[in-house]
């Protein structure tokens, strides 16, 4: 009878997609756990995090012989990233690769295969973000999440982007294009319109930014129904946290915890570190504080980490934001393993992965010179080609010094005879804000995603699991075997 009730919960699942036909694919594979010692589940994903990233990060951190936490994990493997319908796949199928076990289309949101990244109207992107998808495109999948949820464990998701953003909506929601995200938000709220059943009674702990979308046009959101899901989680019973002190007050093993620090993404962490009155937490204080609170749950938890800002500093081709972003995560992994080793000292009932959704076009160029790790007055990899005998800066062909990190695309590339242009140097491009230089021009911003394989590591209950190469479906079905979900 268990099992039955637990499969009809996941079933149920009415997605803000698909409101007529609600039959889950994979729903058949849920099953309860049968043991009585609680199992952990903590999902790290460094958004756009590519093996390329962690090393310039592990240099800019510590220098080329350091190790960053991520370095440290005892089992390692490489993932393909690759969409249903994409060599190159943006957040929300990869992510959701991991999450369903299922391969579905880029902009999609946790739905079967066969989903179109199409509005109720038919266009191929949604104009705004009240579009509902029709009702026959797709089926919802269930979540490791959900499925956690039914089993009966604590659920949780903590990101740096906003909540409704593609890789935290993987874990909770179902919508044929990520764009929708009011009708995602819209998805967390128990009891309100358009809610996902399969989430019971709610994420547990919700954390991140991104009000807008939970706010009506007349409280300065993005809300056009004029709802106000902030007000109606906390009649739910949810503790309401809007910056860091809140946070820290707050005590999530007596309540349900919402945060949301910011209108749309938190800032970066170079951003939030340089400005004294900045109030938001960092991702390591999230994690942190939603373990805590997660640790009630008598049968376990999941919870869902992201460093989603990794990837838009990517975007913006501005690597000194994307490695502090990056270690800011790996900071994260640290901190939550040693707050879940208070209680599982050997880590024999909890299992950590860390992992990233895809590549994007970084480079480290030349054949530089060790620089050491990045101070005040050393820019490290951040730095220029230098020679590894003397100090002499190496030159391309048109005679001038280039940077060690580079894109493949990206909004810098010289246009016209790069010797007519003032030389590089390291003060300049060790700006914060600098925007290193490409070899395929596109539009401010848009430096895509790469197709590369990406890292994964794990440690704890039933990592030895994961290893050599795999596709990303197949981390979904090793996460559920190592603690019997």
């Amino acid at each position: 009878m268990k099992r039955i009730l637990i499969a009809g919960l996941v079933a149920s699942a009415l997605s803000a997609c698909n409101t007529t036909n609600n039959t889950d694919v994979g729903t058949s594979a849920v099953a309860t756990s049968t043991a009585t010692t609680p199992k952990n589940v903590i999902f790290f994903l460094g958004d756009g995090m590519g093996m390329t990233t962690m090393t310039a990060a592990r240099i800019y951190a510590v220098g080329e012989d350091g190790d960053l936490t991520m370095d440290t994990l005892p089992e390692t493997a490489f993932i393909k990233t690759y969409s249903n319908d994409a060599q190159v796949t943006d957040s929300a199928p990869s992510m959701a690769a991991y999450m369903t076990g299922v391969k579905m289309n880029n902009e999609v949101i946790s739905m079967s295969s066969d989903t179109q990244a199409v509005d109720a109207k038919g266009n191929a992107y949604l104009n705004g973000t009240d579009s509902l998808c029709p009702t026959t495109n797709g089926k919802s999948v269930p979540t490791l999440l959900e499925i956690a949820k039914a089993a009966g464990l604590a659920t949780g998701v903590v990101t740096t982007t906003r909540v409704t953003h593609a890789t935290p909506a993987t874990t909770y929601a179902h919508v044929c294009h990520r764009d929708a995200e009011n009708d995602i938000a819209a998805q967390l709220v128990p009891n309100g319109k358009g809610f996902n059943t399969a989430l019971g009674g709610g994420v547990d702990i919700v954390l991140g930014g991104g009000s807008q979308f939970f706010l009506p046009t007349s409280a300065k959101g993005k809300r056009t129904d004029g709802r106000d899901l902030v007000a109606e989680m906390k009649t739910l019973g949810y503790t309401y946290v809007s910056n860091k002190d809140e946070l820290k007050a707050a005590d999530p093993t007596k309540t349900k915890l919402f945060g949301l620090f910011s209108s749309s993404h938190m800032s970066y962490d170079l951003d939030r570190t340089a400005d004294a009155a900045n109030k938001e937490p960092s991702l390591a204080e999230m994690t942190v504080k939603a373990i805590q609170g997660l640790k009630k749950g008598e049968k376990g938890m999941f919870l869902m980490v992201e460093g989603g800002r990794i990837d838009h500093a990517l975007h913006e081709t501005t690597a000194k934001k994307a490695l502090q972003d990056t270690v800011a995560f790996d900071n994260a992994i640290k901190a939550a393993i040693d707050e879940v080793k208070k209680t599982d000292p050997e880590l024999k009932n909890t299992l950590i992965v860390v992992t990233a959704d895809h590549d994007h076009t970084l480079v480290l160029n030349g054949y530089a010179k060790r620089t050491g790790k990045s101070t005040a007055t050393n820019p490290g990899v951040l730095g220029l080609v230098k020679d590894v005998v003397g100090t002499k800066a190496t030159l391309d062909a048109d005679g001038m010094p280039y940077t060690i990190i580079g894109f493949g695309n990206g909004e810098n590339r010289a246009q016209g005879d790069r010797k007519t242009f003032a030389a590089l140097d390291d003060g300049a491009v060790f700006a914060n804000t600098y925007h290193q230089e490409a070899a395929i021009r596109v539009g401010a911003g848009s430096e895509t995603h790469g197709g590369t394989n990406v890292f994964l590591g794990a440690i704890g209950k039933g990592s030895d699991q994961f290893y050599g190469v795999m596709d990303n479906t197949n981390v979904f079905k090793l996460v559920r075997s190592a603690v019997g979900l």
